[in-house]
């Protein structure tokens, strides 16, 4: 009997929210060219906006940018995430994009359900998924689910909750430089110090490799925290609502272009690979 090739897992692309839909859509552009160009079959996924007409708006974004056949898997409620025709068109997708809205409604209508299977299956099977702002924060095993502002982490500054797990290597926080949100990312990851950070600013994507490596598009900056050399953190004895000593976090910001291999903990610039 022989071995049958496994493929190689799909990206996934977290961005920050507010990426640019008219004049330069280069993060929405990188995702389509990645989900096949002209030919791709891209399925969006408005469950976490509150908003009727999100999905729409995603279908005639993706037409403008040469999209043909585009699904608006308008998923509200669990019997929907359930339903066999999201199903079935999540399987003829060559795209998976989550809107922006709260995270909490992504995982409490997804969570379990044969549709968050199915995103799981695409993704291993080499389907990128994407998602912005709230759609980026539920990508991994751990969501950041909400949390304070400001740049000291705290205990108690951050609630966690399940994610989609499409990775469990890192950890997301969107809208990052424009709300200020290095604190509650360093909060979480003190909690689990083997992950990496990877902080989004608005209009600005990590594209998540299948290797891990993680680069940076848009207009914004990635922020990296390798907590892989952390020597001490003093979360276990810290009061709530107390700062969290941490010693030896190390932190990148990565432009348009720059990539970070998470394995050998390097920045490679735009200008050392060309």
């Amino acid at each position: 009997m022989s071995m049958e090739h496994k493929p190689q897992r799909g990206f996934i692309i977290p961005i920050g929210g507010r990426e640019e839909k008219e004049v330069n859509p280069r993060v929405l552009e990188r995702f389509v060219e990645l989900s096949g160009g002209k030919d791709a079959v891209i399925s969006i996924i408005p469950t976490a906006s509150n908003l009727e007409d999100t999905g729409d708006r995603y279908v005639e974004i993706f037409a403008r940018l040469g999209v043909t056949k585009i699904y608006n898997n308008n998923i509200v409620n669990r019997q929907d995430a359930n339903n066999e025709i999201f199903v079935k068109q999540l399987t003829e997708s060559t795209g998976i994009f989550m809107t922006g809205g709260n995270q909490l409604l992504l995982s409490t209508v997804l969570g379990g359900t044969t549709v968050a299977r199915m995103i799981r299956k695409r993704n291993a099977e080499g389907v990128p998924v994407a998602g912005t702002s709230a759609g980026a924060a539920f990508i991994p095993e751990h969501m950041i689910a909400s949390g304070d502002s400001g740049l000291i982490p705290r205990v108690g500054g951050v609630t966690i909750a399940p994610g989609l797990g499409l990775t469990n290597k890192v950890m997301i926080d969107q809208h990052f430089s424009q709300r200020n949100r290095l604190g509650r990312l360093l909060t979480a990851l003190s909690y689990n110090p083997y992950k990496t950070g990877i902080g989004v600013d608005e209009d600005t994507a990590a594209i998540i490799g299948p290797d891990g490596d993680i680069e940076a598009v848009g207009s914004g900056a990635l922020t990296i925290v390798d907590m892989s050399k952390v020597e001490y953190s003093s979360v276990a004895s810290t009061a709530p609502g107390d700062a969290i000593s941490l010693v030896g976090v190390k932190i990148h910001t990565l432009l348009d272009g720059d990539r970070y291999d998470p394995k050998m903990h390097e920045v490679i610039h735009k200008k050392q690979s060309v």
